[in-house]
């Protein structure tokens, strides 16, 4: 797998969700902090986004324009409004845990809005960068002939919102999954302004991306720096500080932190043996594996195992 899916992977968790809703007057809704990632999608109007906290320095609202989507990537509460200074209502979640809108009580005749509105259900313990790093709010706004791929997404989802057909119930939800990652493609390679530092340019870099490949396609090869730079086609010395400015950590220390969340992943999610789990996160032994997954989580892999499925 490249990086950004097994980043998706290692993060998401649940099942995602999602309603179409119609707006029409003076209406808000103030959506609480959550644990989940969420999004909105302007389908047909305008609407303003009340940002986080002030998100990128900015505490006035934001208009978004049909075709406008807006990822809340950390969780942090938000207003969304037909204007910006209409009153907001607290959102309260249907039993499907979805946030639907205040009942509509606009005029006939108002001009409506159009939304698509949803939230995934993440796991921040062990998050990986291409998530932290993103701002508290990602607007990616709507240009003629721009990312075809992430509006072809928008337009299937919104469809079968619309109008649910037979294998709606699971088609909707992989749709969700191909818009987070269409979302985190079209942000880190086509719309952060800075290319220049962080992952944005990691993702751009092709020496660094080649390693990145390499370390995830086989994350319990005991890799050496020179290696990787031949990946990469650097020298060791030259990778290394590539590596490291763009990525933030030099490269065998992600190694090791990617296969400590690898094997985090596969305690919580299956019952593979620990045996087989400290092979493939590229240790020898299990007292081995398990000395490196307690420094990293602070607890044994099998009591953490038996705490995630408790949870």
């Amino acid at each position: 797998m490249d990086v950004l899916s097994d980043a998706v992977a290692a993060m998401r968790t649940g099942h995602p969700h999602s309603s179409r809703t119609v707006n029409s007057g003076s209406w808000g809704v103030r959506f609480p902090p959550s644990e989940g990632a969420g999004f909105h999608v302007v389908v047909q109007g305008t609407a303003w986004l009340v940002p986080p906290d002030g998100g990128e320095g900015r505490t006035e609202p934001v208009e978004l324009r049909s075709g406008d989507v807006v990822l809340l990537p950390h969780g942090t509460g938000h207003g969304l409004a037909g204007r910006p200074d209409a009153p907001l209502v607290d959102a309260v979640r249907a039993p499907d845990g979805s946030w639907p809108t205040p009942p509509d009580r606009a005029p006939a005749g108002a001009a409506e809005t159009l939304l698509l509105c949803g939230a995934y259900q993440v796991r921040r313990a062990r998050a990986h960068p291409l998530f932290t790093e993103l701002p508290p709010y990602v607007h990616i706004p709507a240009r003629v002939g721009a990312h075809p791929r992430l509006r072809a997404a928008v337009d299937l989802l919104g469809a079968e919102l619309a109008d649910p057909q037979p294998g709606s119930d699971a088609l909707v939800p992989a749709l969700l999954d191909t818009l987070l990652v269409l979302l985190l493609r079209t942000w880190w390679l086509a719309e952060r302004p800075d290319r220049t530092t962080g992952w944005s340019a990691a993702l751009s870099d092709p020496a660094v991306t080649a390693a990145l490949r390499a370390i995830h396609a086989d994350p319990a090869r005991p890799w050496t720096v020179e290696e990787l730079g031949v990946e990469g086609g650097l020298s060791r010395a030259a990778f290394a500080r590539r590596f490291t400015t763009l990525v933030g950590r030099p490269p065998l220390a992600y190694l090791t932190w990617w296969r400590m969340t690898t094997a985090g992943r596969m305690l919580r999610t299956d019952d593979t043996p620990l045996r087989t789990v400290a092979q493939r996160a590229g240790y020898a032994s299990e007292f081995a594996f398990a000395k490196a997954f307690k420094r990293e989580y602070g607890t044994a892999p099998g009591q953490y195992r038996k705490a995630s499925a408790r949870a």
